[in-house]
């Protein structure tokens, strides 16, 4: 073999090594994305929540408005008849599927689940045997939106469906966009735990849903606000920067019991100040948050479970609660009420405390 055939050679077998070595890195890439997918998607079904000590430490709620309106109109639609759906459990169902994303391919699972629970093929305990994060998921959203679908009377009629509101009057302007987890500097850094509706000083705030005030009064960074509980306990509804001098609907106090679509305070723009009554808040906005609950632990401190609640805000669009002002004052009343089961029975069950 002449020099010339040598190099040739030589050459031919370093691009066969470099080829073997290419196709080495290449199948450790391909078998690297399988795993890390794998584990992915492990994650993406344990990420909504964690359990530590027999109660739920963190829920990432990723229920889309899409999702929410299907689910309801599913739980409506068959409520009253053979096979009833629950929106929480179809919408848990879903979540353990996809774990907890809700895209177009979510809601085609989530149709054929509906449609085999409706017509009886299945149980929802045939379609979640097998499902690992099920209960998770389905204790989780049953603490987000639990309440806000039931029974109520309306106009001396029993009415099934959303019992829940929207937070604002009907009627009043607004504008929202989703916010959650934004950077916030006032006092410390910290993520904006809440939604911000902006509108009009003194727009009418009206309560999501029944419970009982369980904070009212002054904090340096969400100025006169409101604290509702809901009578299970599993939800913390907080409405911040309301009106200067006026912020709260007459007779409101800390204890007072309110009813889902109550006007319970009026947009502001206070806070940002450890002096009470100032408005430091640049923009005129609601800003409710929605807690969620599982250990009483975790009401104040680091365990504390705030949720992205701009798709449910847009859910709630689809149930509002006129207003009408009351002559010859700041206060304004909601104008159609309702009987909530809810609040007869917590109402109940305080009496029978008392005695």
């Amino acid at each position: 073999m002449d020099k010339g055939q040598q190099i040739g050679f030589l050459g031919w077998i370093k691009r066969g090594i470099l080829a073997e070595c290419l196709l080495a890195v290449g199948l450790a890439a391909v078998l690297i994305v399988q795993k890390g997918g794998s584990a992915a998607r492990e994650s993406a079904s344990s990420n909504v929540l964690t359990i530590e000590n027999d109660y739920i430490k963190w829920v990432d709620f990723t229920v889309s408005y899409e999702a929410l309106c299907k689910a309801y109109d599913w739980d409506v639609k068959t409520h009253g008849k053979e096979h009833e759906i629950c929106w929480v459990e179809l919408l848990a169902y879903t979540a353990a599927r996809t774990g907890g994303t809700f895209d177009k391919n979510a809601l085609k699972i989530m149709d054929k689940a509906a449609k085999s629970l409706s017509e009886g093929d299945k149980t929802i305990e045939d379609l979640t045997c097998d499902m690992k994060y099920y209960a998770y998921y389905r204790e989780a959203y049953d603490a987000a939106i639990g309440g806000l679908v039931g029974e109520y009377q309306a106009e001396g009629k029993t009415v099934y469906g959303l019992k829940g509101y929207f937070p604002l009057a009907q009627g009043f302007d607004y504008t929202h966009y989703d916010d959650f987890g934004v950077s916030r500097s006032y006092g410390y850094k910290r993520q904006h735990l809440g939604h911000d509706m902006m509108g009009l000083v003194g727009t009418p705030i009206i309560a999501v849903e029944s419970g009982y005030v369980e904070a009212l009064g002054w904090n340096q960074y969400g100025g006169w606000r409101i604290g509702i509980r809901s009578f299970d306990g599993k939800r913390y509804y907080y409405y911040a920067h309301l009106r200067q001098n006026y912020p709260y609907a007459e007779g409101l106090e800390e204890g007072s019991v309110v009813t889902a679509g109550d006007v319970i305070g009026y947009m502001g723009h206070t806070g940002y100040s450890t002096k009470e009554n100032v408005n430091n808040i640049e923009v005129t906005h609601l800003h409710w948050g929605l807690q969620l609950i599982f250990d009483e632990s975790q009401k104040e401190g680091n365990n504390e479970i705030w949720i992205d609640i701009y798709p449910l805000t847009r859910f709630l669009a689809k149930h509002t609660q006129p207003a009408a002002k009351v002559e010859g004052t700041k206060e304004w009343k909601r104008t159609t009420d309702i009987v909530d089961p809810a609040v007869e029975e917590y109402e109940a069950g305080r009496e029978e405390r008392v005695q």
